[in-house]
């Protein structure tokens, strides 16, 4: 039998853990199974409404009918698929062990305190990978190394602005125009200018909300799945702004 103050931690507990797993990229029902999984392992139903911005969400206690509702605000966080394998971990291994909540809290503590990847690294590899998109689809040696630093320029842009908490869409549609307008350089060169410019941006490419979107209007979640995928279409508009000012600017033939 779970008191109400137990029963109250607890669904802060889950509340936490659950916008974590939504804030990171996780798609609805991977995050509504493993917050239910965890409240079973107390003992304890979980209801669990979602949108794109918020979670409702209700604990029952079977044994006395006790019942509390949490609403809590989803937060700004960066896709992190560590976070999606080692939660979804721990809510096995709260259900398997019976983890009491101080150490299943210790245990989540200590996942998301881990140090994050260097801003410097990401940087670096994320021109690396977009570069190697350029090569994948046939731009010249010369292309993908003005696209290496077109991308880095682009995604430094991003950092910047995120750490001053800018406008997200904004945000997108500055990075893209940074990103292509170095990348209009090719056309000088002649060198596969096309390619360059078109891959300059897929950095900038919303992969996972539009995954997610599609997940969780297939397994029933209508209201977020559709908001995810109206969210990611505005930053595809966003992206298409920031792209086609260079072009309009420097190579109209190619619009």
């Amino acid at each position: 039998m779970t008191s109400n103050d137990e029963l109250k931690k607890i669904a802060r507990f889950i509340a936490e853990y659950a916008t974590c797993l939504l804030a990171s990229g996780v798609h609805t029902s991977r995050v509504i199974r493993n917050s239910c999984r965890i409240g079973a392992s107390f003992g304890v139903k979980i209801k669990m409404s979602t949108t794109h911005k918020t979670i409702v969400l209700t604990t029952h206690d079977r044994e006395n009918a006790n019942v509390y509702t949490e609403v809590v605000e989803i937060p700004a966080l960066p896709i992190n698929f560590e976070y999606n394998s080692e939660l979804s971990a721990l809510s096995w291994e709260a259900y398997d062990t019976r983890l009491t909540l101080e150490e299943l809290r210790e245990k989540y503590n200590r996942i998301i305190s881990r140090p994050k990847m260097s801003p410097r690294l990401v940087l670096f590899l994320v021109g690396l990978a977009n570069a190697s998109f350029c090569k994948l689809f046939g731009g010249s040696w010369l292309a993908v190394g003005i696209v290496l630093v077109a991308t880095l320029a682009g995604f430094f842009t991003r950092q910047q602005m995120q750490r001053r908490g800018i406008n997200h869409f904004i945000i997108f549609t500055v990075s893209a125009f940074v990103s292509a307008m170095s990348a209009t350089t090719a056309l000088a060169c002649d060198s596969t200018a096309e390619i360059a410019i078109a891959t300059s941006v897929l950095f900038l490419i919303p992969g996972v909300p539009l995954i997610n979107g599609v997940i969780d209007i297939v397994e029933g979640h209508a209201v977020i799945g559709c908001s995810r995928l109206i969210h990611a279409f505005l930053i595809i508009i966003c992206i298409t702004v920031g792209l086609s000012c260079p072009l309009i600017l420097f190579k109209t033939s190619l619009l």
